[in-house]
């Protein structure tokens, strides 16, 4: 099992594909497995070499319980770990929601590894996470089980039995460390000139603040999906995945 360390803590990943390098970063509650579940790996790896992560606290990496272990600047660093230990200079990055948030981080922190950056139903702006904390909470309280009863009546769509495997091993402290209020990241919009492109569903609450976010990216491409929330454009692979594609050809002419 692939590991990378950053300054004690052990970040797994796993490698698809041959061609470009382009990192996958996940969302909130998820693992770099479910990146294969939605199908993004097997639209993406014929022409990318993808660098799947599980970000601290998910799937296989470690799992601090501290809160400031989980600072935006740690998880890109996690990041930076995993291409330094494949000896990768430069990637094109893709994350969605939580990672797409991660990802305005690699724009602060980390600007000179990424050629492109790819942010999915995200924006900079701070965020109270108190509702995900909710949710977490009740998988402490009243259990595994009970958390994926609460997840399905909060929309997150049908779970399959190995995804339900998953979050029946879910270690919810952890998850509650990760999911303390984000720190506002507006101030690197205008620095971000790689190319960049940001997609969000038209009925997701966020996308007022990323269509805000876009008008002060100086090198942006901005998408929206028609009829989809948040949790929906996930699931369109399908209609996220030309997208995904016709921006990167862009950005390697």
């Amino acid at each position: 099992m692939p590991i990378a360390v950053n300054k004690g803590v052990r970040i797994h990943y796993e490698i698809e594909g041959s061609g470009p390098p382009l990192v996958l970063q996940h969302w909130s509650l998820a693992t770099l497995q479910d990146w294969r579940d939605a199908g993004y790996v097997s639209a993406l790896k014929d022409e990318y070499r993808l660098i799947l992560i599980d970000a601290r606290g998910h799937g296989e990496s470690d799992k601090p319980h501290d809160p400031e272990a989980y600072a935006v600047e740690h998880r890109v660093s996690d990041i930076v770990a995993v291409l330094d230990d494949l000896d990768t200079l430069r990637a094109h990055f893709l994350g969605y929601s939580m990672g797409g948030w991660i990802g305005f981080g690699a724009a602060q922190y980390a600007p000179q590894r990424f050629r492109s950056l790819i942010i999915g139903g995200q924006h900079p702006y701070a965020q109270t996470m108190e509702g995900l904390r909710q949710l977490i909470r009740r998988g402490i309280e009243d259990g595994a089980a009970a958390f994926v009863d609460t997840l399905i009546d909060a929309g997150f769509g049908p779970i399959s039995p190995a995804e339900r495997a998953r979050i029946l091993g879910y270690d919810f402290d952890a998850l509650l460390a990760v999911a303390g209020d984000r720190e506002s990241l507006e101030s690197v919009l205008p620095s971000m000139t790689m190319p960049c492109l940001l997609y969000v569903g038209e009925a997701d609450e966020l996308l007022p603040l990323a269509k805000r976010a876009a008008k002060r990216m100086p090198n942006v491409t901005f998408v929206t999906l028609p009829g989809l929330g948040h949790g929906g454009v996930i699931e369109r692979v399908d209609l996220v995945v030309p997208h995904i594609k016709r921006f990167l050809a862009s950005v390697e002419r």
